[in-house]
């Protein structure tokens, strides 16, 4: 089984916008991701991304949108000779009461299931309480940040 590093999205490894990221004209990546990911990579660590998407459900944007950003991170990446493994999006809104959208866990265990991922050895990053209780749940160790700042630290401490 495989370790892994669970991120959230907006707010960890791009800008978060309170209007939601709907296009890549709005997407901004922080600049220091790729070397964080890389480094977590090299220490075999999965990257896998769970971010809530509601900007779907209530039609500010598509699916096909959604992928396009996640294309742009994926490129971004490469000039850091990196990538993430995979990508699971949550399209509902909170009113929807789905099994995926965090706090609730459907798509941590899905991409476990998926990747052969040991969530007792795997670690859930994000900026807000709805990650962080996402992963306790299913027994992730999880860390909270409040800035990218704090997310190079983060990794110090899992690589530790």
């Amino acid at each position: 089984m495989h370790k892994a590093v669970f991120f959230d999205r907006d707010g960890v490894l791009n800008k978060e916008r309170k209007d939601y990221v709907k296009t890549v004209k709005e997407l901004e990546i922080f600049e220091n991701i790729g070397e964080i990911i890389k480094k977590l990579k090299d220490k075999d660590f999965k990257i896998i991304v769970i971010t809530n998407q509601s900007a779907i459900n209530r039609n500010l944007t598509d699916k096909k949108n959604i992928l396009e950003i996640h294309d742009s991170i994926q490129k971004f990446l490469e000039k850091s000779k990196t990538s993430i493994d995979a990508f699971y999006f949550c399209p509902h809104t909170p009113n929807e009461n789905c099994v995926c959208r965090k706090p609730k866990s459907g798509l941590l265990i899905k991409a476990a299931s998926d990747m052969n991922v040991d969530l007792k050895s795997s670690w859930m990053i994000g900026d807000n309480d709805s990650d962080i209780i996402a992963g306790e749940n299913v027994g992730c160790k999880s860390l909270k940040i409040k800035n990218n700042q704090e997310l190079e630290n983060i990794i110090n401490v899992i690589l530790n």
